[in-house]
């Protein structure tokens, strides 16, 4: 029986074979994916991409701008088709989660296109599993909303506040990728130091952290899943959580390699914390 006492603010999960297995799944991958980072083994695109052990050879590549599209259009055309499939978006809950997905994944698109600056090329297959996953990932979240209507809501009920965790995450998510492309721009144009031209980022809570656009895709991550209060949406937002912790500590570790005098105080995700 569910534990409604010990989880007010989740709905009964419902008995589908397939949102339990994705939810054990994305929690685990995403967890282990966080370890691999931590342990070197990098995802093969952004700065890492270029000391992924045999990376390249032989393999498809894209421009890096073509393979982030490949990454997140599917998830927003999914998102944004849920609209229009018949019954698949019931209730006002229903209706924030798929507008708040499509927001999401069309601010990526956007920043992709006219925000980022990018120099190099992306492996094919990391595109595609990365796309693969964000498109799983946002059906299976509109699904498994899908199938708690007309369940009884929890006794917490998270879904404003969690529009509001939504609202704040995207912002500070664009806002520090904001910066990032001007410090991107800057070392281009200026010959910075570092690798590649990559110069230590400063502004907003670069000054304490050195990924805080990843922090504020967990607080994201996290409105999606107050917004859902659904068991996937959080299994989600937990594993995305200990992805990007193991990526923030593997680029903190980067840049101490690149730079001699890398401040100590900044931490690598929570200010002062971790």
């Amino acid at each position: 029986m569910w534990p409604s006492t010990l989880l007010p603010f989740l709905y009964t999960p419902p008995s589908s074979a397939y949102v339990a297995a994705m939810s054990v799944v994305s929690l685990v991958s995403l967890a282990n994916a966080g370890l691999a980072e931590l342990r070197g083994n990098h995802m093969a695109y952004s700065k890492f991409w270029h000391v992924v052990s045999g990376a390249g050879a032989g393999a498809a590549l894209l421009k890096s701008r073509d393979g982030m599209l490949v990454a997140y259009a599917p998830a927003l055309v999914a998102a944004a088709a849920s609209f229009a499939v018949p019954g698949a978006v019931d209730g006002a809950r229903a209706e924030i989660l798929s507008a708040a997905l499509a927001i999401h994944f069309l601010k990526r698109v956007l920043e992709v296109l006219f925000v980022h600056r990018y120099s190099g090329s992306m492996p094919l297959d990391t595109a595609v599993t990365i796309g693969t996953s964000y498109l799983l990932s946002t059906v299976t979240l509109i699904y498994a909303q899908h199938l708690s209507h007309g369940l009884p809501d929890p006794p917490v009920d998270l879904l404003y506040p969690g529009v509001a965790v939504f609202a704040v995450g995207i912002a500070g998510n664009f806002y520090h990728h904001y910066l990032l492309s001007r410090l991107r721009a800057a070392a281009a144009g200026g010959g910075g130091g570092g690798d590649k031209g990559y110069k230590i980022p400063s502004g907003g809570l670069f000054e304490l952290v050195v990924c805080p656009h990843y922090l504020f895709e967990i607080v994201g991550f996290f409105g999606f899943a107050m917004i859902s209060q659904t068991l996937y949406a959080l299994a989600l937002a937990t594993g995305t959580a200990a992805y990007l912790a193991g990526r923030s500590c593997a680029t903190r570790r980067w840049y101490e390699s690149k730079f001699e005098e890398f401040p100590a105080r900044i931490k690598a995700l929570v200010p002062f914390v971790l």
